[in-house]
């Protein structure tokens, strides 16, 4: 099982414009069957987050198609460093769909052309809500210019050896997203993905995906498609299934927190989290990807108040025995309750977690994979405005902040109080660092570009009493000395005009008075600093 890093090779996109133009390659229905395999359950394209690690682990869970992690076109076109970095890829690997964001038709072509020997086919990042796509102008926001993004499908479609799909969310207008489906699928999209939210629902206002704009799509399109949204366990993949008429299931947040989805297992964190850094092992990735994969696994668990110490542990591992140091304290502490050796009692609630009641019938122990549940669009609507108005009421209790023995103490001190409990090891008052104090026997930490080895504070009285410059600390007093000098000495030479020597040129006398009277303010300004 050996990995493969995408090659380096350039090619140019005139010398390759008709590589397909007979349209060689499988499209539609047969690209789906006959390529991908059918297709039901698809692993989606996430930042960071997809890599080739989990991507196999993934794909041990029964995923039948996955997606490359989103890779900037302009990056991977131009950055033969980044292109190396980016897509790494083994022959167990298939199917596997890389996706592109950009903003421009040939700068896409020339990305797609190097990633096509190694995938089944392109994808088009169309749903992105993130600010960074709105910076960069891509992904969701280029739904609005249809032209645009006509010109980017066809391009690819007529150029490519392999099909062109794309991944997109909806408008609020049910017609509107309707003929954006057509629209694409006429320009040359072979598989369509469309997630059931709006631009405008993320993060705290993500809320819940609307199946009945994909039905509807599906209704209106003919070529294979996938709908995302809503997707926390097997059952949903089944019922979305039914509703839609769709012809597979993509799920990126779902799996993040539970990779053994599509099996229908609940599998135990401890395990998975193992088994993921077994295949990290093998397919190396940035220590940041696995971090980011165990938070999501343990994410549960580590909303838990007892293990504020786990978390900290994690947060600062930075090689893969300390992850799996983690991992078996994990293991250590909730395998007997697992296992019917203990009985288990509820653990408390980190007080900086916000926790709402739902009303749906799911009560798993921390310890197994499950998924996140985003509090509704309207209870966080109302915690931000019911924050605001406590904010401007001046007739509101002060809240009061007490330490373990009861005593009353500052909301500042109840801070550094939480931090402490969250951080236990961490040593109280010191640095990390090991600073040297200044030479001349104060407690300040030295410069440790100051020429002199003082602090700045004895840095700059010894330049000012002494005459010198220090550019480690940025104290220029001989050089502003010089400088004042320097100019007091103009004004004295052109200052003394006699009858004769007075400038034909009464504009011109105006401008130099003006320069003497703007030096002699400067120099004023200079003296008193």
């Amino acid at each position: 099982m050996s990995q493969t890093n995408l090659t380096t090779a350039t090619v140019g996109t005139k010398t390759t414009s008709n590589v397909t133009a007979r349209h060689s390659k499988l499209e539609g229905y047969e690209f789906y069957h006959k390529i991908l395999g059918s297709p039901k359950y698809v692993v989606a394209p996430m930042v960071d987050q997809s890599e080739l690690a989990w991507r196999m682990l993934c794909r041990k869970y029964k995923a039948d198609l996955c997606y490359s992690p989103m890779f900037h076109s302009n990056l991977f076109a131009k950055d033969p460093k980044y292109r190396k970095d980016a897509l790494q890829t083994c022959s167990e690997d298939k199917p596997l769909i890389i996706q592109f964001c950009g903003n421009d038709a040939e700068t896409i072509l020339e990305a797609a052309f190097l990633a096509q020997d190694y995938c089944e086919a392109i994808d088009i990042n169309l749903g992105c809500p993130q600010a960074i796509a709105k910076r960069g102008h891509y992904g969701a926001f280029l739904q609005d210019d249809w032209h645009l993004l006509n010109e980017i499908v066809k391009t690819l479609h007529s150029n490519l050896k392999v099909p062109v799909t794309c991944k997109i969310r909806i408008f609020e207008d049910r017609d509107k997203t309707i003929r954006y489906a057509q629209m694409l699928e006429k320009a040359g999209c072979q598989l369509l993905t469309v997630h059931g939210r709006t631009r405008e629902q993320k993060g705290p206002l993500t809320g819940v995906a609307d199946w009945s704009y994909i039905r509807e799509i599906r209704e209106n399109i003919k070529i294979p498609m996938f709908a995302n949204g809503n997707i926390m366990d097997l059952k949903d993949v089944q019922r979305c299934l039914d509703e839609t008429g769709v012809d597979g299931i993509m799920t990126a947040e779902g799996n993040l927190h539970n990779p053994a989805l599509f099996t229908g297992q609940t599998a135990k964190t401890w395990f998975v989290a193992a088994e993921y850094l077994d295949y990290a092992q093998r397919y190396p990735c940035p220590i940041s990807y696995i971090r980011g994969h165990l938070f999501k696994i343990f994410h549960h668990i580590f909303n838990l108040r007892p293990n504020a110490n786990l978390r900290e542990e994690l947060a600062v591992a930075n090689g893969l025995e300390k992850f799996r140091r983690v991992v078996q304290k994990v293991q250590q502490k909730y395998e007997p309750y697992h296992e019917g050796l203990k009985p288990y009692g509820k653990e408390e609630i980190d007080p900086s977690v916000l926790i709402e009641e739902h009303e749906y019938n799911m009560c798993l122990p921390p310890w197994l994979c499950q998924p996140y549940v985003r509090l509704p669009p309207e209870i966080h609507k109302q915690v931000v405005s019911e924050k605001a108005r406590l904010a401007e009421d001046p007739s509101r209790d002060k809240r009061q902040y007490y330490d373990n023995e009861g005593k009353e103490i500052s909301r500042k001190r109840m801070k550094k109080l939480r931090r402490r409990f969250r951080r236990p090891d961490k040593p109280e008052g010191k640095h990390d660092r090991h600073l040297e104090n200044c030479h001349h026997c104060c407690c300040n930490p030295l410069g440790f570009k100051c020429v002199f080895r003082l602090c700045r504070i004895c840095c700059r009285d010894r330049c000012y009493s002494e005459n010198f410059d220090c550019l480690g600390h940025g104290i220029l007093i001989k050089s502003r000395r010089a400088k004042a000098k320097l100019y007091e000495e103009i004004p004295r030479k052109d200052s003394a005009f006699t009858e004769d020597q007075k400038p034909e040129d009464g504009l011109e006398h105006c401008k130099r008075a003006n320069q003497e009277e703007e030096l002699r303010d400067a120099l004023e300004l200079i003296r008193q600093s």
